[in-house]
């Protein structure tokens, strides 16, 4: 990627989190987050890379898939929610833009913190994931991942944001948000 396409991106990012730039990053080790949990099962060092996928596409598919499993385990498909994204974009921004994979996001936020930033007020679960190429192979490590899965298919659950970024070695990091309501 040029450095152009980067500070694009960058500016993007900047844009679409205002409130959280002028806050400091806080440093989130992986043995302090939950992810430390996950780490075994979504390891992308086993996963061959390909050509980027766009964005949207990963997002949407990441939507759908998340729907059809929901489905095939009797949960009602979730909605899609606009907070939500913007929560999730946030996060998967943070993430490639610092390359630390962590629940814990600028300033020290919280899956909760970014949802009620973004004017959502009952956020239920995240995952989180890096490195996969595709949907499907983030899907299928969520899956496998106990924690994950329980977000996935938790039946009380209502909307869903998703976001996927990549970081500027072209790593993406992404980020599931759900909600109560």
């Amino acid at each position: 990627m040029c450095a152009f396409q980067s500070a694009v991106r960058n500016l993007a990012l900047l844009a679409a989190a205002p409130l959280l730039v002028f806050a400091a990053p806080t440093p989130a080790s992986a043995g302090d987050t939950p992810a430390a949990a996950a780490r075994a099962v979504i390891d992308p060092a086993r996963v061959a890379q390909s050509e980027p996928v766009p964005v949207a596409r990963l997002m949407s598919q990441v939507v759908t898939m998340t729907n059809q499993r929901r489905n095939a385990n009797g949960c009602d498909q979730l909605d899609v929610d606009q907070e939500l994204i913007v929560a999730s974009e946030r996060q998967s921004g943070y993430m490639a833009v610092t390359h630390r994979f962590s629940h814990i996001g600028w300033g020290g936020s919280t899956f909760v913190t970014r949802a009620r930033l973004a004017g959502y007020r009952q956020p239920a679960g995240e995952n989180i994931a890096w490195g996969y190429a595709t949907a499907l192979q983030v899907m299928d490590a969520w899956m496998a991942s106990p924690r994950h899965r329980t977000n996935i298919l938790n039946c009380d659950t209502k909307s869903i944001g998703t976001g996927v970024r990549y970081s500027d070695d072209g790593t993406p990091y992404y980020t599931q948000v759900f909600g109560w309501k």
